[in-house]
């Protein structure tokens, strides 16, 4: 859904930067009560240093996957958002910041989303996304049980809900801005369908990322947070003894009150789980990606069928080494293509990692402030 130059009016452009720009200013600020960079946060809040450090590997996981193209109905191909993903992960505000910073990343280095859509393509697919996502996401968890399953099922419906947002939301500023005399009916009717397809993808893709984080690291995942287990208890056995007389018992759970549940422990080292993250990334944008769909996804598919592009501007980085998601002057395509999603990734995760440091740095500590870096449960650091 990158929207390039030419589709919206620079009227309508220059005010959803003014938006984007006003919204990635709140997320900054929010962001830091998400990543404990503040010392006024709760500690509940402050739980999120331990999850600073992987802001700017969802970044990079995000970029990568969304270079995984898959094929949807009619010769049209859908990719990741990422906004509910990432929401869910680390943050609403993080998230706004994530995906923004792969947009950004996308825009300059690859002539994937025009410059001066820069403010469309924020507003769409980093706010509007992860807005959306997240206000379904804690409307479902309030009402499931606060069970790891539930957080799933929540992701999967947060995430199919945020991409028909996303393509509403294109639809009410083409109708604002659009350069185009086409009717407002067929633009709805073509963008919004096929991105309730796209979204079923984005639902499974962001469903098995977070189970997958929540089955290792559940306390790093800020929509998990509060996540519960049922404590076990072993029930004695009437008339059974070990030798020396012990009561031979079977586990049960406890009783369901919350004096008697506990902090779902960790699996494994945040180090090990940034380790596999990275490789993982690297591995989808460097060598999956090359048989990810080659067919236009949603929004090229319908720019080209309802006459959207005809007035699409050539991208002002078009010439960078690395545009179209190659690099320049090297002939095999398997390779060129490969090694571009390296860099990509390589380039994100430095961004993104920078843009968190950042964040977290801007504290002013308390004095006599609880030192909340030390965890309840097993962190496995």
């Amino acid at each position: 859904m990158h929207v390039p130059d030419g589709f919206i009016d620079a009227p309508t452009s220059a005010v959803t930067a003014v938006v984007a720009a006003g919204a990635l200013a709140v997320s900054l600020r929010g962001a830091r009560r998400e990543l404990g960079g503040t010392s006024r946060a709760s500690e509940a809040e402050r739980g999120g240093e331990r999850a600073a450090p992987l802001a700017g590997l969802v970044a990079a996981f995000i970029f990568a996957v969304q270079m995984l193209n898959f094929p949807v109905a009619a010769g049209t191909s859908g990719h990741l958002l990422g906004g509910a993903l990432a929401a869910i992960l680390v943050g609403p505000y993080t998230g706004v910041l994530c995906v923004s910073v792969v947009l950004l990343m996308q825009g300059v280095l690859f002539a994937d989303g025009g410059l001066t859509a820069l403010g469309v393509n924020i507003t769409d697919m980093a706010i509007v996304t992860t807005v959306a996502s997240y206000a379904v996401f804690r409307a479902l968890l309030a009402v499931l049980p606060r069970r790891r399953h539930s957080v799933t099922i929540a992701s999967f419906v947060a995430a199919l809900v945020s991409v028909p947002a996303a393509a509403v939301a294109f639809t009410l500023i083409y109708a604002i801005g659009g350069t185009t005399d086409v009717s407002l009916g067929k633009v709805a009717t073509a963008m919004i369908g096929v991105h309730v397809l796209i979204g079923i993808g984005e639902a499974v893709i962001t469903a098995l990322t977070v189970s997958a984080v929540i089955a290792v690291r559940p306390d790093l995942v800020h929509g998990a947070r509060g996540l519960r287990q049922r404590l076990t208890l072993r029930s004695p056995t009437l008339g059974s003894t070990r030798a020396g007389g012990a009561p031979i018992g079977a586990l049960v759970d406890a009783p369901a009150p919350a004096a008697l549940t506990a902090p779902v422990a960790a699996r494994t080292s945040r180090r090990a789980l940034w380790v596999t993250g990275l490789v993982t990334s690297l591995v989808l944008a460097g060598f999956v990606s090359f048989y990810a769909s080659s067919n236009p996804d949603g929004l090229e598919k319908v720019a080209h069928d309802k006459g959207i592009d005809q007035k699409t501007e050539k991208h002002t980085t078009a010439g960078s080494p690395l545009a179209d998601y190659g690099v320049k002057n090297i002939s095999d395509a398997r390779l060129s293509g490969g090694l571009a999603g390296v860099i990509g990734v390589g380039v994100t995760i430095v961004a993104g990692s920078a843009v968190f440091w950042a964040v977290r740095r801007r504290t002013t500590p308390t004095p006599g402030a609880r030192d909340s870096t030390v965890s309840p449960v097993n962190t496995g650091w």
